[in-house]
Parts: structure tokens; C-alpha cells; sequence
């Protein structure tokens, strides 16, 4: 049965949603929920906080419905913080469960801990940032893309994480579908990275856009150095560990451990790398100006790139979809032609650095803003002069 039959609709037509055209008016949050349904998600754990609360009660709503074939029933906590939540999360995804939470940038400081024994211990798990205004409490119910960073380098020791950015409702349903896809192929923590616009916005949407994918196509994790065939847990460590997960202090091993953790993704960049990149028929790859954005200011970078090439400025634009690791291959290749970058986001002007860095013979220009509303087309117009 296709994944998607099994997300409730109306209640009546259960034709799965790619064999028919189906227009819904949806938020960011129903919009994530079904993909995780779609991807076999049968755990969620969390703890309210705005704006990312409509994903924890909409699991909460759906999770006990679901009944797998040998009989796993999906299940669903309200933690008492968020420290409890994802240690559920990583409790669940040891035993094999298709775990997901969700949070803001406040309860990510209290995930750091976890995410980093997530990545010790190899464990495939979903987390969902819906990001906010900050620091500490800031705006609640502001716009912000203040965690781009801190998501990559939350975590003790800089190890490495895939980190995913949807820029529109499809989405963030097809975009949760893939972090479930990486985190089992990886046996890693993988973010989708959101934010309060997104999540709690709504809009009409052509659902029969969704890539149809049966929950039992994802590829099921490899075995963790921590298992036996039989899939029962041997030892579990979260300290530096050989490959019988025993405590070590020769070199050698902590050497191969951790250069493993380090380069894991390596071989598997052009894989990774998602960049949406839509370049002026009209002048081919002859474009002036390239305008990087992510996240919910990609929709002003869509409708300002209409708007400049009305007034006949030669602009294109990457929406980048694969945050971390930097999409550099792709993002190289949009650059060849043109002569300065304009970075968009909603921050101090986060993303913009890793720009400079990768981009350092072209001018790189920072078009951001901090104050809790969101960028307008015209102000990117108005960079790219």
C-alpha cells in the first residue's frame, strides 16, 4: 500500500494522493507530519514549545492510529522537558523505531547533549528545528533563522550533521520524508530546519507534488557496532569506544573512530547536495547576480527574481535545501558566471560567512534582518543594484 494511503484525508477517498490531484489548504506542521508518516515514522517524543507545538500535537493525534504489520503500534509522548524527549527519541531509535521530535532554538540547547551521543552511538533520528526570534527566549512568535549555525556546531567536538532546509510547504513533507531516507542510510541524527513562518502559515498546495514513496522502500539502518545480528544490545557507550564498544585510550582506535564519525559523509557529498537553482532562460548562465537564500526567505528571493528580471537586471537564484554539509559542488557551479553574491537571510547574517569563505574572489553583499518580520522583494531588488 502506498505510505500516503494511510494519512487520513476526508475520511472517504482513499485513493493514495499521487494517483489524484489533490489542492489542500495546509500549514508547514501538517505538511512535516506526513512526512514522517510517509516515511514510517512510528515514534515521536516531545515537549511543547512555540512555534513547533502544532507538530507535537498533531503526532500525538496520529501516532496511536498507526499498527504495523507485526504489530507495532506507533507511539507518541509528551516529555516533561526537552532533555527527556529526545532521550526517549534515542532510546526508541536503539530498538529499531523510526524516531522524530520536534523543538525550537531554545529546547535545541537543551538537545545538544543528546544530538552529540546521537552521533556517538550512530543512532537514525529525525529532529525537526522550527526556528524563532532569539536569543533565549526572544520572540516566540517572531520569524528568525538565528540557528543556522548553531545546528552544524551545537554539539561537543564539530562533528558533522545533515542538515535540511525546506522553503515551502511541499517541502517541508518531502524534505522530512528525505531526513528519515539519510538518518537510516547513515545511522545519524538528521535536522530539518525550519522556522515559525513555514510551520505555522497557510497555504494552498497541490499535494499530488509529493514524491509517492512506500514507508518499507526506506532503507532499514545498517547494524550498529553496538548490536549482534539478533539486533539486542551488547553495550552502549556514549565515551570514546573501540569496535566492541569497550572504553579505550589507545590512540590508534580513537583515531579510527572518530575520523569515521568525521568523514562519513565524505564520499557522499554530490548525493547531499540539494540546491534549487533557477537561472534566467533569456541570458543562459550570463546572470550578474546570484542570490543564495534558504528557509522562508527564499520566497522573497522567488518573487524578487521575477520582479528584477522585469526591470531587465540579470539575476538567478540558489535556494539552498542541503544547509550542511555546504552544498559547496553545486553552489560553485552556480557562481562561474557571475560577478557578486547576494546572501539573504533571516540573522546577524549567518549563512552569508560560509559564502565569503567559499566565494572569496566575488563580492559577497549580506542582505539581513533581525527584527522579527521578514525581508520583502523589493529589498532584495534593491541589493542586487
Amino acid at each position: 500500500m502506498n505510505a500516503y494511503a494511510r494519512v487520513p484525508t476526508n475520511g472517504v477517498d482513499s485513493t493514495p494522493l499521487h494517483k489524484r490531484e489533490v489542492r489542500e489548504l495546509i500549514d508547514g506542521a501538517t505538511a512535516i507530519v506526513r512526512g514522517a508518516l510517509a516515511a514510517g515514522c512510528d515514534f515521536f517524543a516531545g515537549y511543547p514549545i512555540t512555534p513547533a507545538t502544532p507538530i507535537l500535537l498533531a503526532m500525538m493525534r496520529e501516532m496511536p492510529k498507526i499498527e504495523r504489520a507485526n504489530g507495532v503500534r506507533g507511539i507518541a509522548v509528551q516529555g516533561e522537558d526537552e532533555i527527556s524527549s529526545i532521550g526517549m527519541c534515542l532510546g526508541a531509535a536503539a530498538t529499531g523505531r523510526r524516531a522524530l521530535t520536534a523543538t525550537s532554538g531554545p529546547g535545541m540547547s537543551l538537545y545538544s547533549e543528546n544530538i552529540g551521543l546521537a552521533i556517538m552511538a550512530e543512532l537514525p533520528l529525525v529532529i525537526v528545528d522550527v526556528q524563532r526570534l532569539g536569543p533565549s527566549t526572544g520572540g516566540a512568535t517572531s520569524i528568525g533563522q538565528g540557528d543556522v549555525q548553531f545546528v552544524r556546531w551545537g554539539t561537543a567536538g564539530g562533528y558533522p550533521l545533515i542538515v535540511l532546509a525546506p522553503s515551502s510547504i511541499v517541502e517541508c513533507a518531502t524534505l522530512t520524508l528525505e531526513a528519515f531516507a539519510l538518518a537510516a542510510q547513515f545511522r545519524a541524527p538528521v535536522v530539518v530546519l525550519t522556522d515559525k513562518e513555514l510551520n505555522l502559515t497557510r497555504a494552498t498546495v497541490d499535494l499530488s507534488e509529493l514524491v509517492a514513496i512506500e514507508a518499507q522502500q526506506l532503507p532499514a539502518p545498517s547494524e550498529a557496532p553496538w548490536q549482534l545480528g539478533s539486533g539486542k544490545v551488547t553495550r552502549f557507550t556514549g565515551s570514546t569506544h573501540d569496535e566492541r564498544q569497550m572504553i579505550t585510550k589507545d590512540p590508534a582506535k580513537i583515531e579510527a573512530l572518530n575520523r569515521r564519525l568525521l568523514t562519513k559523509y565524505d564520499d557522499h557529498r554530490d548525493m547531499l547536495e540539494r540546491v534549487l537553482l533557477d537561472i534566467d532562460p533569456a541570458t543562459g548562465t550570463g546572470d550578474e547576480t546570484l542570490l543564495v537564500s534558504y528557509g522562508t526567505a527564499a520566497g522573497a528571493v522567488r518573487a524578487a527574481v521575477k520582479l528584477a528580471r522585469g526591470q531587465d537586471k540579470r539575476v538567478s537564484s540558489a535556494i539552498v535545501q542541503s544547509l550542511w554539509p555546504i552544498p559547496e559542488g553545486r553552489l560553485r557551479r552556480a557562481v562561474e558566471t557571475v560577478s557578486r553574491v547576494v546572501v539573504i537571510e533571516l540573522n546577524p547574517g549567518l549563512y552569508v560567512r560560509e559564502m565569503r569563505a567559499l566565494f572569496p574572489n566575488h563580492e559577497v553583499v549580506s542582505l539581513a534582518r533581525v527584527d522579527g518580520q521578514l525581508i520583502t522583494p523589493e529589498e532584495v531588488v534593491a541589493a542586487c543594484l
